[in-house]
């Protein structure tokens, strides 16, 4: 006794059988995509580059810090920094690229002490001894 009927087997493997040759014969096109605009991160003058590069640095929690440290709210800068000129807004911007892109350090040192951790664990492991002299 079979699981499936003599016709469904021959049609079921008749259909996949085109089906698959279909599929390979099918072309394949490929190209490059137009760029577009998105929309979202407009800069239409200079100015706005600027405010958009000092904000960034602002973003900073070294930077976020000392502001809190001095005393000023993130209201307060964002108010000084509409009233600015576009000469004092590029000058900032241009200070604010000599700031780091990352946080602090504390992922490095992190991630070192785990690497040597697993190295002496590893040689621990192997019987062997840690000489430090």
């Amino acid at each position: 006794m079979t699981l499936f009927p003599r016709r469904l087997r021959f049609v079921t493997a008749l259909v996949m059988s085109v089906w698959l040759t279909l599929l390979y014969v099918a072309p394949a096109a490929a190209g490059l995509a137009p760029s577009r605009v998105s929309g979202v991160t407009a800069i239409d003058s200079p100015r706005a580059a600027d405010v958009i590069a000092v904000q960034r640095a602002l973003e900073n929690r070294i930077v976020a810090q000392k502001l809190r440290d001095y005393g000023v709210s993130p209201d307060e800068v964002q108010i000084k920094l509409a009233s600015m000129s576009d000469q004092d807004v590029h000058t900032l911007a241009s200070a604010t690229k000599g700031l780091p892109a990352g946080g602090d350090a504390v992922g490095a040192l992190i991630g070192v002490a785990i690497l040597v951790l697993l190295v002496i664990v590893i040689i621990k492991l192997l019987n062997k001894d840690i000489v430090v002299k």
